[in-house]
């Protein structure tokens, strides 16, 4: 089964605000069968929004619509979906009283544009918006569907996965069964990677593809199943899954797609050990990434941003001879990071960055993009040097994924 996804807004054209929605729903709607089959990103204009949605209509059944629904005037959806769709615009009394509820709750004085999001059309049956003020609004035209969500992520995520996914389940009922298994895979580049799997894809069953979504020092593998017989498809997705393993070993870390820092925590915790890091390049990016996963206190100690020679030296016990005769970006001072930052903090385990970062900085024998990196664990302390390419934000995400896998590779 197949959907369109169309995001309305003028501040996603200019690129003033990025549009995460699209990515999100097509993670969340694939598991169930959907496939997503475009993504149009278009202004805030009434003839935009119908040709959009005539073209979208045109391919699919099912349209997923994101943005344009705020108190404003320069929002212009929910007009426009009138119009398309038919009817008038009429007060929803349980939309408003949502929206009073809501801004009581938060002791925020209601205002005239914050009240009008209770008018909606007539042809529409709402779904309320329990985390913000702008309904959700399903529409049906000749056995198709268009579903109009607010385009703040929270909201739309939030509500997806509440109630728009379950009704949608229920709505567009099939026998077809769909099955998904996801393996995220490191230690090999993607054209590798694919060589090594060619005759394990030319044996799959037709029913069953496999696909490569590589990203920075990772790639994850999705084998993607459809059969009437579940039980088949199920055995079938079970032994290719085994064949993987077998083939590929230990650069399969994981059976899910999880970021690698959750890999990584799910690993210290199993193992019972804690984790702490000291960054001077990636400044703190690690330790950033690690504590976004729900938990991560169970493992993660602390970080030292040791930016400056001084802080290296006098937080992390780094050896200023050292310093002087190897520099800041060398193997000798990530190592002493990375044993002082379990020092500092208590910790069994740790990971040390030091490099140029850019876009100024480098020499000829440590030009940007340089990285030193070292991560210990226990008694253990590996480290290497790599080379970077990209904006100094790239550089920076390089060497966090690349600084993780090593500790991983340790840990595992």
């Amino acid at each position: 089964m197949k959907y369109s996804t169309i995001v309305i807004g003028d501040e996603l054209l200019i690129g003033q605000v990025t549009d995460t929605n699209s990515g999100w729903i097509a993670r969340h709607m694939a598991p169930l069968g959907w496939e997503s089959q475009s993504v149009r990103v278009i202004a805030d204009d009434a003839s935009e929004i119908k040709r959009a949605i005539d073209e979208a209509f045109s391919l699919t059944d099912l349209v997923l619509m994101t943005g344009g629904l705020g108190p404003t005037k320069d929002d212009i959806t929910k007009a426009t979906l009138c119009s398309y769709f038919g009817g008038e615009m009429v007060l929803n009394e349980d939309v408003k009283r949502n929206v009073d509820e809501m801004f009581a709750r938060r002791g925020i004085p209601m205002n005239r544009l914050t009240a009008s999001q209770a008018m909606v059309p007539s042809s529409c049956q709402v779904i309320q918006n329990e985390v913000g003020t702008a309904p959700i609004m399903w529409f049906e035209i000749d056995g198709k569907v268009l579903v109009s969500m607010p385009g703040v992520p929270v909201e739309t995520q939030t509500m997806m996965e509440r109630a728009v996914i379950p009704r949608l389940v229920k709505h567009f009922h099939s026998d077809v069964d769909i099955e998904y298994r996801t393996f995220v895979v490191i230690d090999y580049a993607e054209s590798a990677l694919a060589e090594k799997l060619e005759r394990f894809e030319q044996e799959m069953p037709d029913y069953i593809h496999l696909a490569y979504l590589p990203a920075q020092g990772v790639i994850r593998l999705r084998l993607t199943g459809t059969h009437s017989d579940s039980k088949s498809l199920n055995d079938d997705m079970e032994r290719l899954s085994k064949q993987l393993h077998k083939l590929l070993g230990k650069s399969i870390i994981a059976d899910a797609d999880k970021p690698l820092s959750q890999i990584v925590g799910e690993r210290l915790r199993e193992l019972g050990l804690t984790l702490s890091t000291a960054e001077s390049c990636t400044g703190g990016n690690i330790a950033h990434v690690i504590t976004e996963i729900a938990g991560s206190s169970d493992y993660f100690m602390g970080s030292v941003v040791s930016y400056s020679n001084d802080v290296k030296h006098r937080v992390l016990g780094v050896d200023d001879t050292v310093l002087d005769t190897c520099g800041a970006v060398s193997q000798p001072v990530v190592e002493q990071m990375v044993n002082g930052a379990c020092a500092v903090c208590h910790t069994h385990c740790a990971v040390a960055t030091s490099g140029v970062a850019g876009p100024g900085g480098g020499t000829p024998d440590k030009p940007v993009g340089t990285v030193w990196m070292a991560a210990k664990v226990g008694d253990i302390v590996t480290s290497k040097c790599l080379h970077f390419t990209g904006s100094r934000a790239q550089i920076i995400d390089r060497a966090t994924t690349h600084a993780l896998i090593m500790l991983l590779k340790l840990l595992k």
